[in-house]
């Protein structure tokens, strides 16, 4: 057999290794469960809208959060996911510095869910804290951590983004 014959044959044959491989191997969408619920879909655009003030409870759902963005099902596809948190009510008191605002024990949950949010920014996710509810809630706005921007009313920005298409998630 020459050896061009031979490598032909070798090519060949890693050819359609790598077919039945892809084919066997789901899709990131699929592999997730989420074929129906991404059927279509280019972009993942959403608003978080966070009233829940418990830090605890915040880690739990917050590292839900990250995941949505950042799992393999959302970076598969075509559109780079645009991400948006808007805090106010209680939560208010999640993105402030001011330790009085908890005894020890919460303290360190509030320490670890400002380290994500300071993940989530080098991600590209956008935070907005409204002062109305900042200052309705008792919080110094000059407290609040640099990573969250300050808008006037958090309600006007969930509209906002909702009118350009973002889908709303609440976290009550």
């Amino acid at each position: 057999m020459t050896t061009t014959k031979r490598l032909s044959i070798h090519h060949l044959s890693w050819l359609l290794c790598a077919a039945v491989f892809l084919a066997w191997v789901p899709n990131a969408a699929q592999a997730g469960g989420y074929a129906t619920a991404l059927k279509g879909v280019q972009g993942f655009d959403a608003v978080y809208e966070v009233t829940q003030g418990n830090p605890k409870v915040a880690n739990v759902v917050f590292w839900a959060v990250k995941d949505s963005y950042a799992g393999p099902e959302v970076k598969s596809l075509s559109k780079a996911p645009n991400i948006v948190v808007v805090f106010h009510g209680p939560a208010v008191k999640l993105i402030s510095s001011d330790k009085a605002l908890f005894n020890g024990a919460e303290w360190a949950e509030v320490e670890t869910f400002q380290e994500t949010l300071r993940q989530m920014k080098k991600d590209g996710v956008r935070m907005e804290v409204c002062l109305y509810a900042a200052k309705v809630m008792g919080v110094d706005a000059s407290t609040i951590i640099p990573e969250v921007d300050h808008v006037d009313n958090g309600f006007v920005s969930v509209v906002g983004y909702q009118m350009q298409g973002y889908a709303v998630v609440r976290i009550p």
